[in-house]
């Protein structure tokens, strides 16, 4: 039976050693009303009464969008992503991966696939000793050769296929390489513009809380002078002030270290100028957020993927081992000539050709490729279980972020509320003061109160922007869903014309800065 199994092989060169790769199967949810999460998944997140604080709708099943920023609804925000998908040095760096391994592949797949030709042409001088050609003194002459020769290397066993299997498998790792520097490049810009509007909103909430402390200081040092209040109350209302400024330069830091980064990610130097500038109310939180399915996050995600073009790797590789177990066969044959003149080299007389075939099999080598195949399989394990490391944290991943969608609702809401009694109580404290019931230093502390609440509303604001990204990253970044992108033409900083940020970007920074 062996022996008819090792016949159709030899005959039909299509026999293949190791197991034929089957993506893992999707993880199995117990309940579909909770596919991420331990609770059930709520229909939709708490509001808030402000303008950004209007409740966001689970949908389940829905699809990711491919440019899933754009619902941030900024075309100065789309404008950056796109410069920097397309000036960004990593993603170019992906790409050119992805490029050798093309290449690769098609080097190698060129080589084993098809018979190898080449072509000889030469002309050798000889001089024959007398004991070779029998004749007194030796034999000098020049010896023409021209010829062609094939050589092929049956894949009886499969191993070249396997091999070339597993390059394949590496140059859709490299594809999902790219999808995923690309994912993580636009959420990148996203979240820093998102940091950034947000460290503007809170530098500015800050500026108008110092501005109202100077002037309750103002009022207490002429109280002060007039003898009405203890010098302690001038000191107090200094050391806040002292207090408050002190929070500006860590503020003023992040804020440049953000647009300097922003920079970095659209391929440019942090120093350039042209960055539009970003404000939340300049921003728009989508309302309605798809939650892809367990068994469509798999192929969705590129990380998982990767991971799954790894595990096909390993796969063939296991078969590249267990071929090596077997006979290797070669075929070659050659056509050419031969002549002692160059005028007769491709007459009849001068034919010549050659046919050979060849076979080397291991016999003894103590066992090594077993070892080799069984070292395959380890791998092929070893794989497997980080694929399936992946694929859990890509569900902690989603589950995280829906969580944190659903507190940063409920944090809005709860600091909406206090921004509202804030206001409340400064209107009551402008109207007791108009009275001349309160002092001006009440009606003061009440402003620097709704300054304070404003501060952490920016906070809640931001971060609910900043999740709603996340998930959109968490989701895939529907890649799936466009074109192959476009090759990176690399750093736009080092380019000298490049210094200019598109006009799109422009008008919308100008238009953000109106606001």
């Amino acid at each position: 039976m062996q022996r008819l199994a090792l016949a159709a092989c030899l005959l039909g060169a299509g026999c293949s050693s190791g197991p034929d790769f089957k993506p893992p199967a999707p993880p199995v949810v117990a309940d579909a009303a909770r596919p991420y999460t331990e609770a059930p998944l709520p229909a939709a997140t708490a509001s808030a009464a402000v303008p950004s604080g209007a409740a966001q709708r689970f949908v389940l099943g829905a699809d990711v969008p491919a440019q899933w920023w754009q619902l941030f609804g900024s075309p100065a925000l789309d404008a950056l992503v796109r410069s920097a998908l397309e000036h960004s040095p990593t993603l170019a760096a992906a790409q050119a991966a992805l490029s050798q391994a093309e290449e690769l592949y098609a080097a190698d797949a060129g080589a084993r696939l098809v018979p190898s030709v080449g072509g000889q042409l030469g002309v050798t001088r000889q001089r024959q000793s007398q004991a070779a050609s029998n004749v007194a003194g030796g034999v000098e002459f020049t010896l023409y050769n021209a010829s062609v020769g094939v050589s092929y290397t049956v894949d009886a066993f499969g191993g070249v296929r396997r091999e070339l299997e597993a390059l394949e498998a590496n140059v859709d790792l490299q594809r999902y390489q790219v999808e995923a520097a690309a994912l993580a490049l636009s959420a990148n810009v996203v979240t820093a513009a998102i940091q950034e509007a947000s460290l503007r909103a809170q530098l500015e909430a800050t500026q108008e809380i110092l501005a109202t402390q100077q002037r309750a200081l103002a009022i207490v040092e002429r109280q002060s002078a007039l003898g009405a209040v203890a010098q302690q109350a001038v000191l107090a209302q200094r050391t806040q002030i002292a207090q408050t400024r002190s929070t500006l330069p860590p503020l003023d830091k992040a804020l440049a270290q953000t647009r300097q980064q922003l920079a970095v990610y659209a391929g440019r130097l942090p120093g350039d100028a042209g960055l539009p500038e970003f404000r939340l109310d300049a921003l728009t939180l989508p309302q309605a957020l798809p939650v892809s399915l367990p068994s469509e996050l798999v192929r969705q995600r590129p990380d998982i993927r990767a991971g799954e073009a790894l595990l096909h790797s390993a796969s063939a590789q296991v078969g590249v081992a267990a071929a090596a177990q077997y006979p290797q066969i070669t075929l070659s044959g050659s056509v050419g000539s031969q002549a002692l003149k160059l005028d007769k080299l491709f007459g009849g007389p001068a034919a010549a050709w050659s046919l050979g075939a060849g076979l080397v099999a291991p016999l003894i080598d103590g066992g090594a490729a077993r070892a080799r195949r069984r070292a395959a399989e380890a791998v092929y394990r070893q794989t497997l279980a980080q694929y399936q490391q992946t694929v859990l944290g890509a569900f902690l991943n989603v589950a995280n972020v829906l969580r944190a969608l659903d507190s940063d609702a409920q944090a809005l809401a709860r600091q909406a509320e206090a921004a509202e009694l804030a206001r409340q109580s400064l209107e009551l404290a402008r109207q007791q003061h108009r009275a001349g019931a309160v002092s001006t230093l009440v009606l003061l502390d009440a402003e620097r109160s709704v300054q304070a609440t404003r501060i952490a509303l920016v906070q809640a604001e931001a971060a609910r922007h900043a999740d709603t990204a996340a998930l959109f990253q968490a989701l895939g970044g529907g890649w799936w869903q466009r074109d192959p992108l476009p090759a990176s033409t690399g750093p736009q900083a080092f380019a000298p014309e490049a210094t200019a940020v598109p006009a799109a970007t422009t008008a919308s920074a100008a238009s953000a800065q109106t606001h």
